[in-house]
């Protein structure tokens, strides 16, 4: 996984601190083409909050979920488990500035397979944008590469 670089930044351990809106969140397959996640949809709505205390959590839910729900596989690689059009978790967590990721250790969520699930992500934080980078699978078993661009609301 290339973790994303920008020369401007300030260390991830001092700017990642605050509260973030999701502003897009992209599947790629390794051939280029982009997928879209049917368990959240095209433009979920969510925060994730990163307090100086080594704490977060995160939120995610499908703009639309009136029609039917379609979860999110278990056990994918890096990933939670969205259900019934939303995917929630908190924990704890550690900079790797040198590298530029993020390991999260979930303590709680809305799935009971992601309580204890420890993740790595690749993140940059670039003024009032964070663009979190990782590896995982579609609802179809395919591996993608997703990429979280946030804006900082607070």
């Amino acid at each position: 996984m290339a973790t994303p670089t920008n020369p401007h930044t300030d260390a991830l351990s001092s700017s990642l601190p605050g509260t973030w809106r999701l502003e897009s969140r992209v599947d790629v397959t390794d051939s280029g083409e982009r997928k879209i996640d049917p368990s959240l949809g095209e433009r979920p709505i969510a925060l994730i909050f990163y307090d100086r205390s080594g704490n977060f959590a995160a939120q995610f839910m499908k703009r639309d979920r009136s029609g039917p729900a379609v979860d999110a596989p278990a056990g994918a690689a890096n990933n939670t488990r969205a259900q019934g059009g939303y995917d929630a978790y908190f924990g704890t967590y550690e900079v790797d500035d040198a590298r530029g990721t993020v390991t999260q250790r979930l303590l709680g969520s809305l799935s009971r397979d992601n309580v204890g699930q420890v993740v790595t992500r690749a993140m940059v934080v670039a003024g009032d944008t964070l663009t979190i980078v990782l590896r995982t699978a579609a609802v179809d078993g395919g591996d993608v590469t997703r990429t979280l661009t946030w804006k900082r609301v607070g």
